[in-house]
């Protein structure tokens, strides 16, 4: 049975591009379209989709109504994941978007949902439970400034690995990045859940905490 998905944006023209994006792929399947977030509400009753994908900024104020839609979806339909797409980089949506917890959140930017996959990898993610952020959100936001206060717990190692986190690598892409084994690169994972107190969440969650935390830092 094709992942079922309810589409929420309020220019026609982005909601059938995702809709056709949605289409192409033989495992997905858009069973809503809508314009607001009251629609949004009423098709997540009507349907239980599996999945919603949202514009952050809708009627009435356009500013966070996708990022508070989110948050009703989780205390109304706690299995039904939510793909956010926004069309800037704002640390402040990820941030609330993932306070509630990781799992079956993604935020991605509008500009980059159809290169190589990206909504359809997102839609999937969050169905099974779990998380995505756009590289590009997190690479526009890669220095700390203030620095949360655990962050300096870390090492100049770990901090390194952090960065490469924010980034979207995996250990691969972390251990070729710093020229370290896989085997050391998980060793500075796990300190680094440790040093940040994440240590009750599943792997893939704790690794998008550790990196709010380092965008929260910023």
């Amino acid at each position: 049975m094709p992942t079922r998905i309810v589409i929420a944006d309020d220019s026609y023209l982005i909601r059938q591009a995702v809709a056709g994006l949605v289409g192409d792929e033989d495992d997905l399947a858009a069973v809503a379209t809508v314009g607001d977030v009251d629609a949004l509400l009423a098709a997540v009753e009507q349907h239980r989709p599996d999945v919603v994908v949202t514009d952050v900024r809708m009627p009435p104020t356009h500013t966070d109504e996708g990022i508070r839609a989110a948050q009703r979806v989780r205390d109304a339909a706690p299995q039904t994941g939510v793909v956010v797409l926004s069309q800037f980089v704002r640390r402040e949506y990820a941030v609330q978007l993932f306070e509630g917890g990781a799992g079956r959140r993604a935020y991605l930017l509008k500009d980059r949902v159809a290169e190589a996959g990206q909504l359809a990898h997102a839609i999937r993610e969050v169905a099974r439970g779990g998380s995505v952020i756009d590289p590009l959100v997190v690479e526009a936001l890669l220095t700390p400034a203030g620095g949360d206060r655990r962050l300096g717990r870390l090492t100049p190692r770990e901090l390194d690995v952090l960065r490469e986190m924010a980034a979207g690598r995996n250990n691969a892409g972390i251990g070729e990045a710093l020229s370290l084994t896989e085997r050391a690169v998980a060793k500075h994972i796990n300190a680094i859940f440790a040093k940040l107190k994440l240590t009750e969440e599943e792997q893939v969650h704790r690794r998008v905490q550790a990196v709010l935390l380092f965008l929260a830092a910023s």
